[in-house]
C-alpha cells in the first residue's frame, strides 16, 4: 500500500489502470454531486431559516413534521419511486444510463432531484436546530434592541454565526462529492466512482476498493484541515 501515498494505485484485476479509471469516472460523479450539494445546501438553509422565522407557529410545526416524514423514508424509495413515476410513467427523462456533453443533462436531472429531496428532512431539521440555538443568544437580543427587523437579524447575524457548525458538518460530505453516491450511481447506471466501487466490491477487486478507501480518507482529512483554516 505504500505506493498509494504517491498516488500510484496500480492496476485492477482486469488489468486496467486504476488511476485512469478514476480520472475518467470522476466527471460523471461530480456532475451529479456538485449540483446536488450546492442547490441542496441553499434549499435546506432557506427552508430552515423559514421555519426559524415562523418558529412556534403552525407553519413551523408543519415544517418539522414534514422533515420528520421525509427523513423517515428510505433513499431507495425515492430512487425507485422517482424512476417509476418520472421515467416509466411520464417518460420525461431516461430511467438509467449516461451520455457525455450536453446530453448528460437528461441523465443527471432525476438523480440530482432525488438527491436533493432525500436530504431535505434531515438537513433542514438539523439546520433549524442550529438557528434556534443562535436566536436565543445575547447578541441577537442586542440586535433586536437596536431596532433591527427579524429578517435582518436572521440573515445578517444568525446566519453568519450559524454557518460555523454548518460548514463543519458539511466537511463529511466532501469525500462523497468526489467518490459519488454508491446507491444513486448504481441504480441509474451512472459510470462514476460510486458504481466503480460497488462493482469492485462485488468482484472482490481489493486493489480498487483499497484505492477508493484511501482517496476518501485523504479527502476527509483535507476537508477537516480546510474547515479549521
Amino acid at each position: 500500500s505504500a505506493s498509494m501515498f504517491v498516488f500510484d494505485f496500480g492496476y485492477s484485476d482486469d488489468g486496467r489502470s486504476i488511476s485512469r479509471e478514476i480520472t475518467t469516472r470522476m466527471l460523471p460523479s461530480l456532475a451529479i454531486a456538485l449540483p446536488t450539494f450546492f442547490v441542496g445546501l441553499l434549499l435546506y438553509i432557506t427552508f430552515a431559516l423559514l421555519m426559524t422565522l415562523f418558529r412556534a407557529t403552525a407553519l413551523d410545526v408543519a415544517g418539522v413534521a414534514l422533515c420528520v416524514l421525509l427523513m423517515s423514508i428510505s433513499t431507495l424509495f425515492y430512487i425507485i419511486g422517482g424512476q417509476f413515476v418520472v421515467s416509466k410513467l411520464w417518460h420525461w427523462v431516461p430511467i438509467s444510463g449516461y451520455a457525455g456533453g450536453a446530453d448528460s443533462l437528461r441523465f443527471i436531472l432525476l438523480p440530482v432531484l432525488i438527491g436533493i429531496v432525500a436530504g431535505i428532512g434531515s438537513s433542514s431539521r438539523w439546520y433549524r436546530t442550529i438557528f434556534l440555538e443562535e436566536v436565543g443568544r445575547d447578541y441577537v437580543r442586542t440586535a433586536r434592541a437596536k431596532g433591527l427587523s427579524e429578517l435582518r437579524v436572521l440573515f445578517k447575524h444568525v446566519l453568519k454565526n450559524a454557518m460555523i457548525p454548518i460548514l463543519t458538518g458539511v466537511v463529511a460530505v466532501i469525500p462523497l462529492l468526489f467518490m459519488g453516491s454508491l446507491l444513486t450511481e448504481s441504480f441509474f447506471g451512472i459510470p462514476g466512482l460510486g458504481s466503480y466501487t460497488i462493482d469492485a466490491i462485488n468482484a472482490q477487486d481489493f486493489a480498487v476498493v483499497r484505492s477508493m478507501v484511501f482517496i476518501g480518507s485523504v479527502l476527509y482529512i483535507v476537508g477537516l484541515l480546510l474547515t479549521d483554516l
